[in-house]
């Protein structure tokens, strides 16, 4: 793939993903943002499947997330969140893929939020 046009979070999560592989015991936890919403996945490279996965748009955590303040607060609701139902799997050690977005803000927020919830990595 030529990177000469690819942007500069692509770039980095090109070189990210070379390195970084889930398993059925270790999966990934994949972490994308947009600008209002955040969304985490534990996925399974092996199988190509999806285990779980959370997103500040479901309407079950709508009441979690009306009472904190900021995007970041959002975040760390979703980390606890993707931890609990990663627990319900019986799955305790993930692998972090920030896919190319800084570890900084709500990234970091959602990661804290998962070591919280008892997550691994």
């Amino acid at each position: 793939m030529n990177t000469k046009y690819l942007s500069r979070r692509a770039k980095i999560k090109y070189k990210i993903r070379k390195k970084v592989s889930g398993t059925p015991d270790k999966p990934r936890l994949v972490v994308f943002r947009s600008a209002v919403n955040i969304y985490a996945q534990l996925v399974d490279d092996v199988n190509g499947k999806t285990l779980a996965s959370a997103s500040s748009l479901e309407k079950e955590l709508k009441s979690k997330i009306e009472g904190t303040k900021g995007r970041v607060g959002k975040s760390k609701i979703i980390g606890m969140t993707i931890a609990e139902r990663a627990k319900n799997l019986s799955i305790m050690n993930v692998v972090f893929d920030r896919n190319g977005y800084l570890y900084h803000g709500r990234v970091k927020a959602l990661a804290e939020g998962a070591r919280e919830g008892g997550l691994k990595f």
